[in-house]
């Protein structure tokens, strides 16, 4: 073996190897690579040995050089197939590449709700972000907010009907959904985010629309009430079992709504980080984030929005995001900017995280003998 090769083999040894994945089946595909690419420029080369992973709108696992790049361009040949078997096997390992930790950068379904946590299980591989149950609850909306209910965190009235009820009875669909409140009403699909298939809805005929809209995304749709006159605020959660919660932002959006547009295209909604709110009105609103982050047994990071009207500061919490934008436009990462920890910062400590959650799962017995 020429010196050469033994000496960056050494090299590599003392290097944290992190795949991140991105891409992805969900409607958040393009999102994802946007995501992914603010990620991949601040991880440090001097100590992480990266391999980049995309998956295609197929579900295609692909490796090589350059992956972000030929995603971008929709241009895939010289990719290898990335194969991530279930057998665990300690580091895992797919023929010449070795992964410690496993950085997904997948927004929606098939990355944030669950599914490729139960595959990081199964593996008994390190990642960053929530395990199955925090990914899964946190995804779908419906479930998330009849938790908080239970948990009597305030949320706007809601009701959820199946893609079925839409197409074979939509009229039924429609009734129900005007008993929520009076118009505006939303409809978004249950299980995406990035404020796709999101509509809001004036009357009966946005709302048919947006029902079916909605419907193509997922088989489970939400019908909620518009917060009138109401502030959008958004709070940072980052931790494992002790997890904190950064500073409130402020979304002005330059839409009727935040919306996907606004949020990943134009990029012309604004963002007044700290929130001008009132003391104790701020202090909830992390208390809520903080306590709804550990309901669901999140883990790594979360976004975590709210409403807050106007008149009587009234709050309710919206959603929670396991998954959040990492764009360099993106709320998570500039809330923690704002608390004082920088992009790359963050992303260290977020797969410092990822091995701690690892170290504490190893911990787990898995096999019984009876004491009888």
């Amino acid at each position: 073996m020429e010196n050469g090769t033994f000496e960056r083999e050494n090299v590599m040894e003392n290097k944290l190897r992190v795949a991140v994945i991105f891409g992805g089946r969900s409607g958040e595909h393009d999102v994802s690579l946007m995501s992914a690419r603010s990620v991949l420029s601040v991880l440090d080369p001097a100590r992480y040995e990266v391999t980049q992973i995309g998956i295609t709108r197929e579900g295609q696992w692909l490796t090589g050089a350059n992956v972000i790049g030929k995603f971008e361009n929709g241009k895939l040949e010289g990719l290898d197939h990335f194969t991530l078997s279930p057998a665990p096997s300690g580091k895992v390992r797919n023929t010449r590449y070795a992964i410690d930790v496993f950085f997904p950068v997948l927004h929606g379904t098939f990355g944030e709700d669950g599914t490729i946590q139960g595959l990081f299980e199964m593996a008994d591989a390190a990642y960053v972000g929530a395990g199955v149950v925090g990914s899964a609850v946190g995804m779908d909306k419906g479930v998330f907010k009849e938790v908080m209910r239970a948990n009597n965190i305030p949320v706007i009235e809601s009701v959820i009907a199946l893609r079925a009820d839409v197409e074979n009875n939509i009229n039924a669909v429609i009734e129900r959904s005007e008993n929520v409140g009076a118009y505006p009403l939303f409809t978004k699909p249950a299980n995406l985010g990035s404020s796709v298939g999101v509509t809001k809805c004036h009357n009966r005929s946005d709302l048919q629309e947006g029902l079916m809209e909605a419907a193509s995304f997922d088989r489970r749709v939400l019908i909620e009430r518009g917060a009138t006159n109401a502030r959008e605020i958004e709070v940072s959660v980052l931790g494992n079992d002790e997890p904190v919660a950064s500073v409130c932002g402020e979304i002005l959006p330059s839409r009727e709504f935040y919306s996907y547009e606004s949020k990943y295209i134009d990029g012309t909604s604004g963002l007044q980080i700290p929130a001008e709110l009132p003391k104790d009105v701020a202090e909830q609103i992390r208390a809520y984030a903080v306590r709804a982050f550990k309901l669901i047994d999140c883990a790594g990071m979360a976004r975590v929005d709210f409403f807050v009207e106007k008149t009587m500061n009234k709050i309710y919490l919206n959603e929670l995001n396991t998954i959040p934008g990492f764009t360099k436009i993106s709320m998570y990462p500039k809330l923690w900017e704002a608390s004082g920890l920088p992009y790359a910062k963050l992303v260290d400590r977020l797969i410092e995280l990822a091995l701690e959650r690892k170290a504490e799962r190893d911990r787990t017995s898995h096999t019984y003998r009876s004491h009888a």
